[in-house]
């Protein structure tokens, strides 16, 4: 029997029950010497190594690098950290938040009455120590399953609650969870073959807890380094606060409060609360404005976060506080396309802030801000170029500007303008609902189904084609938007704590049309799996003015 290599890009001889790891090590010399796989694409699904093949398969080898291999590698810490907590703090919970600062947010919490538990620096290098001790010993993570009643057993005795009721609303027979030196645990993908893999980590204290720091991508030999993100950290931290107060954290939570009926009541506090934060924002340029400054406001965010409909809901705000808000689009100010730069790959580069007339930009908000009329540009994405058309606009006294763009917080924007003149508000999808302790919800994944249901649904675009795209997202994302959040004067965060169960019914059609001969299948499989968690909310449920509706459609605003 024969399995195709895409590493070798040739067929393998093997023998029917072998695992992915046993085969490695038979064709480990055919690749380079500074490769491990730490798991690998079977018929482009990932797989952890120990997979056993028993017939003919397509065959590619991860290593840390690739997005796979990193999600393997973190949840594979994960595991370690809860291991090394279980043995050096018995009677306390571990609880992973969220990823914020190149690192994921961990807190310990009291089992008995689920208070945070104060860490010192030695508590926390302790925790460390344990770790890279668990490594050394190359101890294995083992994947089994059985009958779902006997796995919530298993959790039940070792205190592990939340995910006893997240599989309480599952409607499996069989659940999957791994075991390491007899402690059990779940995570929605594969896992390393064992400990020893994971060599580059770190532990460092942060806030009330500490982060949990895997290795630099750009410099794989060391942990990477903390990121100040205080106004991230913030607007993480309000939002928990309230998902406390409603008694939603997790999804099993969520799905409970669905099964009970309390979907409404879910629904009107998470559309509340988006109110009240816009509202804050509105006061403080309200505020500004009054005294003297605030008269442009920047909206910026990465893709679909939801900018639009936040630029929209804010303008009512700020209407409702004596402000007259006026927009322009900062994709008029693009160059004539045949002076766009370029990228890597000689494709034109729109998300460059060089794409941007920055200096007919500038000198336009100058004018404005003098009281002139400008004729505000208009750029034609058919015919490439700028075109001429009657869009004088002059700010008057109780004028703001509100100019939505991914470049937003980058000074380099609006460098000629005075900085008190300007409000920057961050948008993005700072999503606060967990799977479980162990298992949080990526903003990126978050942003990531809210793209695909839109693209499928207004742009006629495969979800396919917007997986693929995805990776050139997220590097302009990197590079234009990611370094400048903490400019922001206010950051809201569009995440809504109910949305994956209404998105899961427009994003399951989408993503189970991607075809199983793409490598783009990987991440369809992946995505289906994490929606499976969760009970499906009805859209109907929706006001028509949610952010939500910006992807779903059915909005009362027009975009």
């Amino acid at each position: 029997m024969k399995i195709y290599s895409v590493n070798l890009k040739r067929y393998v001889e093997i023998e029917g029950g072998e695992t992915l790891l046993a085969i490695y090590g038979r064709i480990r010399d055919e690749f380079p010497a500074d490769f491990t796989p730490i798991c690998a694409y079977v018929n482009n699904k990932n797989e952890d190594l120990s997979f056993p093949v028993f017939m003919p398969k397509m065959v590619e080898y991860l290593d840390e690098s690739t997005p796979s291999g990193t999600r393997v590698a973190v949840r594979s810490l994960c595991m370690m950290l809860y291991k090394a907590v279980t043995e050096l703090m018995p009677g306390r919970i571990l609880r992973i938040e969220h990823s914020i600062s190149h690192g994921y947010y961990c807190r310990i919490l009291d089992m008995t009455s689920g208070m945070p538990v104060t860490l010192t620096p030695m508590d926390i290098m302790d925790l460390e120590n344990k770790m890279h001790e668990l490594g050394a010993a190359a101890l294995p993570f083992e994947r089994k399953e059985r009958l779902t009643t006997d796995v919530k057993e298993l959790f039940r005795k070792q205190g592990l609650n939340d995910k006893v009721l997240l599989l309480d609303s599952a409607d499996e027979l069989y659940t999957v969870f791994y075991t390491l030196d007899g402690l059990c645990d779940s995570y929605y993908g594969p896992l390393a073959p064992d400990t020893s893999y994971l060599k580059v980590f770190s532990l460092q204290p942060f806030k009330q807890g500490f982060l949990l720091l895997g290795r630099d991508p750009n410099n794989p030999a060391v942990p990477a380094t903390p990121l100040p993100q205080e106004k991230m950290y913030q607007a993480f931290t309000d939002y928990l606060r309230f998902n406390r107060i409603i008694g939603v954290s997790t999804v099993g939570e969520l799905n409970k409060a669905v099964m009970n009926k309390r979907t409404a009541d879910v629904i009107n506090v998470a559309e509340a609360m988006h109110d009240k934060l816009l509202g804050r924002i509105s006061d403080e340029i309200k505020r500004r404005h009054d005294a003297g400054g605030a008269r442009i406001v920047l909206i910026s965010g990465p893709s679909s976060s939801g900018k639009t409909t936040s630029t929209k809901r804010l303008a009512i705000q700020l209407m409702t506080n004596l402000i007259v808000p006026k927009m322009i689009s900062l994709d008029d100010y693009f160059v004539d396309r045949e002076k766009t730069p370029l990228d890597a790959d000689g494709e034109y580069d729109y998300e460059s802030l060089y794409a941007l007339d920055l200096e007919r930009f500038n000198s336009d908000l100058s004018r404005l801000l003098k009281g002139e009329e400008v004729n505000i540009p208009t750029y034609s994405f058919e015919l490439g170029k700028r075109i001429d058309k009657d869009k004088r606009m002059r700010l008057g006294a109780k004028d703001v500007l509100l100019i939505e763009g991914i470049h937003g917080l980058n000074e380099k924007l609006t460098e000629a303008l005075p900085r008190e003149k300007i409000f920057k508000i961050y948008v993005s999808a700072l999503t606060t609902l967990r799977i479980d302790d162990h298992n949080w919800i990526s903003t990126t994944d978050t942003r990531l189904l809210r793209r695909i249901v839109r693209d499928a649904k207004y742009r006629h675009t495969t979800a396919e084609e917007t997986i693929r795209r995805w990776p050139s997202v997220r590097r302009g994302e990197e590079k234009w938007i990611f370094p400048f959040q903490e400019n922001a004067d206010a950051t809201f965060n569009s995440s809504l704590i109910y949305e994956l169960g209404v998105m899961k019914e427009f994003a399951e059609p989408v993503l189970r049309g991607v075809h199983h001969n793409v490598p783009e299948y990987a991440q369809a499989t992946r995505l289906l799996k994490f929606l499976s968690y969760f009970d499906p909310i009805s859209l109907e449920w929706i006001p028509s003015t949610s952010l939500l509706r910006e992807f779903l459609g059915g909005s009362s605003f027009k975009y």
